[in-house]
């Protein structure tokens, strides 16, 4: 199982990343807002990052940026969905930034918890009771 903390400014994006990750059994915080985010981050550290690129007041890669410059262990995925050119040139600067893996909006769940397994090595609990 995995703490996973999931910033975008899109509810419905938040909504639907949470419960794809709870029902595979992560514990999941959420937030519309990267500096709410960093301070979730620095209360109680999460194994995982996933953050918008494109957002109102600060933007997705200057949240990465500040989050590796303090966590650079950090797996951070970066999500955008901001057009073709944007979504290309901001998924490539991520990467530079740090960012362990990007997705492209629209994503399946099964695409998420691909690249989140991809990431970093979080099990989640075992629904299999057999002895």
């Amino acid at each position: 199982m995995c703490r996973v903390l999931v910033i975008d400014d899109d509810k419905f994006v938040r909504t639907s990343i949470c419960a794809v990750l709870q029902g595979a059994g992560h514990e999941v915080e959420d937030t519309g807002d990267a500096d709410t985010g960093i301070g979730y981050q620095h209360e109680a550290p999460f194994d995982l990052v996933i953050v918008d690129l494109v957002m109102p007041q600060k933007e997705g890669l200057e949240t990465i940026r500040e989050l590796k410059g303090e966590y650079p262990d950090l797996p951070i995925i970066a999500i955008s969905g901001g057009g073709d050119i944007v979504r290309k040139n901001f998924t490539q600067v991520a990467e530079l930034f740090g960012a362990s893996a990007t997705l492209e909006k629209p994503f399946g769940g099964d695409e998420l918890l691909s690249v989140l397994a991809k990431a970093v090595n979080c099990n989640a609990p075992s629904t299999d009771n057999a002895a």
